[in-house]
C-alpha cells in the first residue's frame, strides 16, 4: 500500500511540475502571443508580453516625460520616441501642453542616475505607438498672467 501511495505521489509531482515554455493549441501549433487592439477605429496587433502604458507625454529641449495615473517615467529618446514627438507636436497649442498617448514599451532603471546625473528613477523605451489623442490634455491648473 505504501509503495502504491509513493508511486501516485511521484507521478502527481512530475505532472504538476511540467513547466513547458511553449503553449500548444489543440491542433498542435504554438500559441500566438499577440492580441488585436482597436484604437481610433484602427486595428493594431500588439505583443501581449509587452506592457501597454496610457498617459500624457510632454517633450521639451531637456528631454521627454510620460505621466500616467500611477507612474512618471522619463522617455528614452530613440527613433520611435522621435516619431512620437513628431506626431505630438502638431497637436500642441502651447509648448507645455501634454498629449494623451497609448504606447507599449519596456520600463527600466535610469542608467544616468548610476553615473551621478539627474533624472527620473525609471525610464521607458517605447517599442510601439498605439494611439495619440487628437487634442491636448486639459490642464488641472492653468496659470495666466494679468498685465
Amino acid at each position: 500500500m505504501n509503495k502504491l501511495f509513493y508511486l501516485f505521489l511521484m507521478s502527481l509531482i512530475v505532472v504538476a511540475c511540467n513547466n513547458s515554455e511553449e503553449k500548444k493549441t489543440e491542433d498542435g501549433s504554438t500559441e500566438d502571443q499577440t492580441e488585436i487592439v482597436v484604437s481610433d477605429g484602427r486595428e493594431t496587433v500588439v505583443d501581449v508580453r509587452m506592457p501597454v502604458y496610457r498617459g500624457e507625454v510632454i517633450f521639451t529641449e531637456e528631454g521627454a516625460v510620460m505621466n500616467g495615473r500611477d507612474f512618471t517615467y522619463g522617455i528614452v529618446m530613440d527613433t520611435i520616441a522621435r516619431q512620437l514627438q513628431a506626431r505630438v507636436e502638431p497637436i500642441k497649442t502651447d509648448p507645455y501642453d501634454m498629449v494623451n498617448v497609448v504606447v507599449s514599451g519596456v520600463v527600466s532603471d535610469n542608467p544616468a542616475l548610476a553615473e551621478g546625473e539627474e533624472g527620473w528613477d525609471e525610464v521607458i523605451a517605447i517599442k510601439k505607438i498605439l494611439s495619440v489623442s487628437a487634442e491636448p490634455s486639459k490642464p488641472d491648473v492653468k496659470i495666466e498672467s494679468k498685465n
